[in-house]
Formats: structure tokens, sequence, C-alpha cells
């Protein structure tokens, strides 16, 4: 847990100018995509996204989180899902059609980012020793929260990687006492039910087992299984801190 701590307070420490560019940069990408999305804005965001990936590929995992264990691990994991988005920019498989389908969920999701500071300021924590809008569970979050503003089509790879990296972040909480990382986690869990539900039943065959008429309640009973275990995680978070 200190080595965890001390690489947080090592990167927020000689990135934080960096970090401010990134954060702005992003806000700029989005409202142009929202407000304008033309091929263009849309192009932007995809540029955007693959330099934020490869920012936390490199510069969190392999330079500041060196001290880490599984760092390379990790740096391979985000350096795969920013070589998706160098990709899609080329293909084009999202291509980010507005559907007002989930605007509300991804209106809370798109300032978690911010939360996320606010959350370790509360918990008595100090710079630089403290979760900032860029690190990788706030990456993650920001992301889920553009794919359900343009929800159409999305690419279900990425989608799975992310899903995949929020749910590990509920054994960081509980052993490097991170609550902050339930928030990624509990956006991921209604995330990973809308996106799956939209893929599923709109492209699985009727004749695939099991059925498409199924497809709706296994969904339902596995993100229902995941609430069950982050209820878990965090009970016994809490339990451990008194």
């Amino acid at each position: 847990m200190e080595i965890f701590w001390k690489t947080i307070a090592y990167y927020n420490e000689n990135t934080w100018m960096w970090q401010i560019i990134l954060v702005l940069a992003g806000i700029l990408s989005t409202v142009l995509l929202m407000c304008k999305p033309t091929p263009k804005t849309k192009l932007i965001m995809k540029i955007y996204l693959i330099l934020l990936y490869a920012w936390i590929a490199i510069i969190y995992y392999a330079i500041y989180c060196e001290e880490r264990r599984y760092n390379n691990v990790m740096a391979i994991f985000w350096g795969v899902m920013a070589l998706i988005w160098v990709w899609d920019a080329f293909n084009n498989y999202t291509p980010f059609e507005r559907t007002h389908k989930y605007d509300l969920l991804a209106y809370v999701f798109i300032f978690l980012p911010f939360v996320y500071p606010l959350f370790s300021l509360s918990r008595g924590l100090t710079f630089p020793m403290m979760t900032l809008p860029v690190m990788p569970c706030t990456v993650a979050v920001f992301t889920i929260s553009i794919l359900l503003f343009f929800s159409k089509k999305v690419n279900i790879l990425l989608v799975l990687f992310l899903c995949h990296w929020s749910i590990i972040g509920l054994t960081k909480t509980y052993f490097f006492h991170i609550p902050e990382d339930f928030l990624a986690a509990g956006a991921t869990i209604p995330a990973l039910y809308l996106f799956f539900r939209d893929y599923f039943l709109e492209n699985i065959n009727e004749e695939t087992k099991p059925k498409a008429k199924y497809i709706n309640g296994i969904l339902i009973l596995m993100c229902t299984a995941l609430g069950i275990i982050l209820i878990s995680t965090l009970i016994m978070e809490m339990i451990s801190e008194q």
C-alpha cells in the first residue's frame, strides 16, 4: 500500500501541470463534440483519447509506477486500448452518433472524474498523495460517459476492456484503501448492462443459445451479482476502517 500511494504522489507532483492541460483539452474536445458532432470534431475526440490512453500507459504506468510489480502489465493493457482507438480513428467503427437514450446517466458520469479529488480531500488526503482527474479509473469513467452520450454504435471490445479494468478496481479499494475507486466500479455496472443489452439484443441471431429473449434476464442477473459484490466490498472496507 505504501508503494502504491508513493507512486501516486510522485506522479502528481511531477505532472500536475500536464494533467491540467489534459483536463482542459478534454473539456474542449467534449464541448466541440457535443455542440457540433462533425467528422472533424469526432476525429479530434478520438485523437484526444489516443493521447490520453497513451499517457496512462507510458507516463503513468511505465514511468511513474515503475516501482509497482505489475506496472508493465498495466502499461500493456492501456497501450492496447490506445491502439484500439488508433484503429477506430482509421476505420470509424465508433461513429459517435448521438442517441439521447442515456443522457442523464452520461451527464452524471462525465462529472465523476472531478469528484475523485473531492473524495480524497474529504478523507483527509492532501496533494500530491491523492487522486486526480487524469488517472486510470477516472479516464475509464470519462470514456464510458462519452460512449453513453454517443451510444448508437460502440466498440464492444473497448467496452470489455474498460469494464474489466473497473471491476479490477474493486480489489484495489480493499487492499490499498482507495474508496474513490468505488466510483469507477459503480459507474461500470449500469453501463455494462446498457452496452451489452443493446449489443446482444440488436445483433444476435434468434437461433443462438440462449435465445435473444433470455439475454436481457441473464444480463440483469450478472449486473445484479456485480452490484452485490460491490456493496459487499464497500461494507468490508467500512468495517476495516473502524
